[in-house]
């Protein structure tokens, strides 16, 4: 081989080497699920008197949803002269309206409730967050995005924690309102359900770092503040502020038992959005955060979880430049014996796709009774994960580049089971131009499919057909569903 060819060797197995060990960390989060599964937090103690609860409830544009958060608030188990709800309403069209009628309604029948709008809409989210709480009279301060349905019991359940006096936030698991809407609503619930069965509860009850999710849990109102408060430097400004409190000595608490269900997006690209805004927040807060973690005193454990934590989302990048190096890097290999290929690349894909598999699969089985009807979907999983490569690397590029965008909200429509919704028409994630690129290395690993049939290099295909359906499987349906979206009412 030339030195041409040995860089485009080399560089292919180091990236498919990074990728496995990202998939070896993923097998290290299984590991330590299951050592710690069953050490679960003491019963708490109950607090002397019921403490007052702040509920913040952040929108922009929830029309089909705003109605349904607001009651849910208002219909907590709480002693309504100790509970304190705040409708955050950046909204710019009717949902503003709608807001302050439901606001309205719920003060006439004795609730401290209060519609609150800003001149602008400065710092979004953190910035609405921050501004409520200077006017919250909590000392503890729930916080609810607009398609989430707390159960009546949420603060009762929750606040008793609290009687720990190190202990800053409590978060609950995600529940799913429309997991059966679709395969895509199906998939996304699995790749939930891994993060937060498997990642959050082994990384809590492992003794390591982990995060506030935006939604669906309290927060000590001192442990916002004496961490700075909320910043808008990145998209993520849950998971920004989950470190800095942590960095000081907070402890947080995860309850896998207590489930909070929400809507998942049902149109490809509003998840892409989504999908989007986490990846390229995680890169911001890995930028801002990890040089101080890295010097700190934390034990080594800590300090790698958070390490892998923060920069997870690099292996999208590793997975488009194994993409592009994979035909390459296949000519090269022609020179080489067929069971050579076989001891570099299956041990590499095995684990790299193994370890997501085995995740993925333990997260249902302790989530669903019918588990196994979640095997179907796997391929579907494996598809849409490799599909959002395109998607978040280009947000792991603009966090590395400085490349300042909005915080793009994910519609949220009111869809719940398998129902149809007309804010289909109202909202929806915008049809991005690196979909054609999508659409391009589907086309490229079909070329390389019939290549690698027609030289008998059958090892290899199991891993492109896995990247040809992925690439495929993301750029049809978002162009499908913009179309659909689009198209005239009949």
């Amino acid at each position: 081989m030339n030195l041409l060819e040995t860089g485009i060797l080399g560089l292919y197995f180091l990236c498919m080497g990074l990728l496995a060990v990202y998939g070896f960390h993923r097998l290290y989060l299984v590991f330590l699920y299951r050592r710690h599964r069953n050490d679960r937090p003491l019963p708490p103690e109950e607090l002397p008197e019921a403490p007052v609860l702040t509920v913040q409830i952040p929108l922009f544009n929830e029309i089909y949803v705003a109605a349904r958060i607001i009651d849910a608030a208002c219909a907590l188990d709480y002693p309504v002269d100790r509970l304190e709800i705040q409708v955050l309403d950046d909204s710019t069209d009717e949902t503003a309206d709608l807001c302050r009628r439901k606001v309205e309604e719920h003060a006439a029948r004795g609730f401290r409730i209060r519609h609150i709008r800003r001149g602008s809409r400065e710092g979004f989210k953190a910035g609405a967050l921050e501004a409520g709480l200077k006017e919250a009279a909590g000392e503890f301060v729930a916080i609810f995005d607009a398609d989430f349905i707390p159960s009546p019991d949420f603060a009762r359940r929750i606040l008793p924690h609290f009687s720990d006096p190190s202990l800053g936030m409590v978060q609950a698991r995600w529940g799913h309102l429309n997991r059966d809407y679709s395969a895509l609503t199906r998939v996304q619930s699995i790749f939930l359900d891994g993060h937060f069965v498997i990642e959050q509860t082994a990384r809590n009850r492992s003794g390591r770092f982990f995060n506030f999710n935006g939604t669906a849990g309290i927060w000590r109102r001192s442990c916002i503040e004496s961490a700075g408060g909320w910043q808008h430097d990145t998209l993520t400004e849950d998971l920004d502020l989950s470190y800095r409190a942590q960095l000081l000595g907070w402890r947080f608490l995860f309850l896998p038992d207590l489930v909070a269900p929400a809507e998942l997006p049902v149109e490809i690209n509003a998840f892409k959005t989504q999908q989007h805004r986490w990846a390229k927040g995680s890169i911001q807060t890995g930028l801002k955060l990890l040089p101080r973690i890295l010097k700190s005193r934390l034990p080594p454990g800590v300090k790698t979880e958070a390490f892998f934590h923060l920069t997870s989302n690099f292996a999208y990048v590793l997975m488009v430049l194994v993409s592009l190096l994979f035909f390459p890097a296949m000519r090269v290999r022609e020179q080489m014996r067929w069971n050579a290929l076989l001891v570099l690349d299956l041990p590499i894909f095995l684990l790299a796709t193994g370890s997501v598999l085995a995740f993925y699969l333990l997260s249902q089985r302790e989530v669903l009774a019918g588990w196994r009807g979640s095997l179907r979907y796997l391929p579907v999983l494996m598809s849409v994960g490799i599909g959002l490569c395109v998607n978040n690397t280009r947000a792991v590029l603009e966090a590395l580049m400085g490349h300042r965008t909005e915080f793009v909200r994910t519609p949220k429509l009111r869809v719940e089971g398998r129902g149809r919704s007309g804010g289909l028409r109202k909202y929806r994630g915008s049809l991005s131009s690196l979909t054609l690129l999508e659409l391009a290395l589907g086309i490229y690993f079909t070329g390389i499919l019939i290549y690698a049939a027609a030289h008998r290099v059958y090892a290899s295909i199991p891993f492109l057909l896995l990247f040809q359906a992925g690439y495929l499987y993301t750029a049809f349906l978002s162009l499908a569903q913009a179309a659909r979206i689009r198209a005239p009412r009949t």
